[in-house]
């Protein structure tokens, strides 16, 4: 009796588990279907007519018109140019600090960063990015009369007495660590608002960013307390001056998105329409970004 009763246990808990296993597989399966069957980024966009935008509000790249409540700038508008041309007319902007716009991207909050970002080979680890549409180079902003007397990130290096303000996750930051500038010479801040409080209130004696970000920002200001250095140098890295390439990001496996935006791109860039399109942002030919590729850029050394 004993050993019918435990044969009838066995045979039940058997049951039990091929039930289970095929639960497990029927789960798997659908879920194997449903990636097979996943709609890419391409195909969404173009069957809703709507896209996602991340910009980090910074002019003249990708900033909010509060006045007609637009998102503009060299990035968004060339971004509506483009989108249109592949099927998307409706663009939902997405605003974010500077630095959290790859995790932004990567987390699926917005499909695309229309900001202006600099391509780097270690952004290119990352995500994916199309080929550039400008190319520019740096610049620093200081107290009046330079007091002492910065030109170049090199000046702030060799100065102890020297502290510099970038913005979280921009390439100043980069730039600054590549030559050899000490962490405790530099400040990181959430916004140029913010840097240029810093300089003025002595936190720091210079902010860097991008020749147009700079000029930018001295055009909104009414105090003659702060400048533009003049004469200044861009950073030489393993012995080549560097000049800045922006371009749109993308998830790396938006591979079909991506060709197809640098399909339009090239026939774009550089073309008398273009440059009467982001001409109001001070971009003009001598901002082009020649025929450098992104996947140039993200493998130099």
């Amino acid at each position: 009796m004993f050993d019918e009763k435990r044969s009838q246990v066995s045979l039940a808990g058997v049951l039990v588990l091929l039930i289970f296993l095929a639960a497990i597989g029927a789960i798997l399966w659908q879920a194997n279907r449903s990636n097979a069957n996943a709609e890419s980024t391409l195909a969404r966009i173009q069957r809703t007519g709507k896209v996602r935008i991340g910009f980090a509000n910074e002019k003249p790249y990708g900033y909010l018109d509060t006045k007609k409540d637009l998102v503009t700038g060299e990035a968004p508008e060339i971004a509506r140019y483009i989108l249109k041309k592949i099927g998307v007319d409706h663009i939902e902007p997405v605003v974010a600090d500077f630095g959290s716009l790859i995790p932004g991207l990567k987390a699926k909050r917005f499909d695309i960063i229309a900001a202006g970002m600099y391509i780097t080979p270690e952004r290119g680890k990352e995500i994916a990015f199309s080929n550039p549409t400008y190319a520019i180079g740096e610049s620093f902003i200081v107290l009046a009369g330079n007091p002492l007397d910065l030109h170049s990130y090199e000046d702030v290096r060799d100065n102890p007495d020297a502290r510099i303000g970038v913005m979280g996750g921009s390439i100043e930051l980069k730039y600054a660590q590549d030559l050899g500038v000490d962490e405790s010479q530099i400040a990181v801040f959430a916004d140029y608002a913010s840097a240029l409080q810093g300089l003025k209130g002595d936190q720091i004696d210079a902010v860097a960013a991008t020749f147009l970000t700079v000029k930018d920002l001295l055009e909104k200001q009414d105090s003659d307390a702060i400048e533009q250095v003049n004469d200044f140098r861009d950073p030489v890295i393993d012995g080549k001056e560097t000049r800045g390439f922006g371009a749109f990001g993308f998830r790396q496996q938006d591979e079909a998105l991506r060709e197809r935006f640098n399909e339009e791109l090239a026939k774009f860039i550089g073309t008398p329409e273009h440059l009467e399109l982001v001409k109001k942002f001070q971009f003009d030919e001598s901002t082009l970004p020649g025929n450098v590729t992104a996947k140039e850029l993200i493998e130099a050394p």
